[in-house]
């Protein structure tokens, strides 16, 4: 089971080595976050409109998908109406791998709706260091055979030097400068990202959902602040600069073992 907090979410979140996808499978009840703050859904989108970006394909799915949640509208309504952002994925008859046709999305990650829709998969995730070479090929064989009425999650992690939920990566240096082993608790925040992934039943696009989760690293249980810890030790080559590690994971590593210090009988 995932669950709706970043200490549920961080024992099932990959936390360094090899990368994979982690799927769990879902009911219906687990799927999307009962407990909406739709004060801070609509403030999210007032300050990031341009996180709405839709091609004409995504109309028919946008209009499923709401009709589904009970909802008057389509993916933006749709979105609005839960913590959750919302993606809409479609593949053509002559396509091999699934595009990005609609989002709303109001707490990206460091990315930028408009500059990913109508890209396909692959292109979508090359960012990330080893996608290509370890995940691809996977990927676009489960999006393929993804059943209407499957459910499945899967969570991730990132460091950031803020709590806001709208997340844009500033230099790592210039970021996290002000951290240190003593106020790490403090200035570091962890970021993780809740993904569904679900088959609209008329249509057939696939619906990905992203629920954002941001803690400050000191509010974590010690064994997700050890999680952590490790690793920032066991990244992949290249994936710890694209994460800017080298510039907190000192600082958190020591704090790490100092808080493991403090709990020491």
């Amino acid at each position: 089971m995932l669950g709706f907090s970043v200490d549920d979410l961080l024992p099932r979140a990959r936390g360094g080595g090899v990368l994979k996808m982690g799927l769990a499978k879902l009911g219906e009840s687990e799927w999307l976050q009962p407990d909406p703050d739709l004060d801070a859904r609509a403030r999210g989108f007032a300050a990031f409109p341009d996180g709405i970006q839709l091609t004409p394909e995504a109309g028919a799915p946008g209009r499923e998908l709401a009709e589904m949640l009970g909802i008057a509208g389509a993916l933006p309504e749709a979105a609005a109406a839960h913590h959750e952002d919302m993606c809409l994925l479609t593949r053509k008859p002559d396509e091999d791998q699934y595009r990005l046709v609609g989002a709303a999305v109001a707490w990206p990650s460091d990315w930028t709706p408009a500059d990913k829709l109508g890209l396909p998969l692959r292109a979508l995730h090359e960012p990330i260091q080893g996608y290509e070479e370890q995940l691809a090929s996977g990927v676009d064989h489960f999006m393929a055979r993804l059943k209407p009425g499957a459910i499945y999650g899967r969570a991730n992690w990132f460091i950031a030097a803020t709590a806001d939920k709208r997340w844009i990566a500033e230099p790592p240096e210039q970021a996290f400068a002000h951290v240190t082993p003593e106020n790490a608790g403090e200035a570091l925040f962890v970021r993780s990202e809740r993904q569904t992934l679900r088959r609209l039943p008329q249509t057939g696009a696939i619906l990905f959902t992203i629920g954002i989760y941001v803690s400050p690293l000191g509010a974590l249980s010690p064994g997700n602040i050890d999680r952590l810890a490790d690793a920032m030790r066991t990244l992949l080559d290249g994936e710890g600069e694209r994460r800017g590690a080298g510039a907190y994971a000192g600082a958190l590593i020591r704090y790490a073992g100092h808080t493991k210090e403090d709990v020491r009988p």
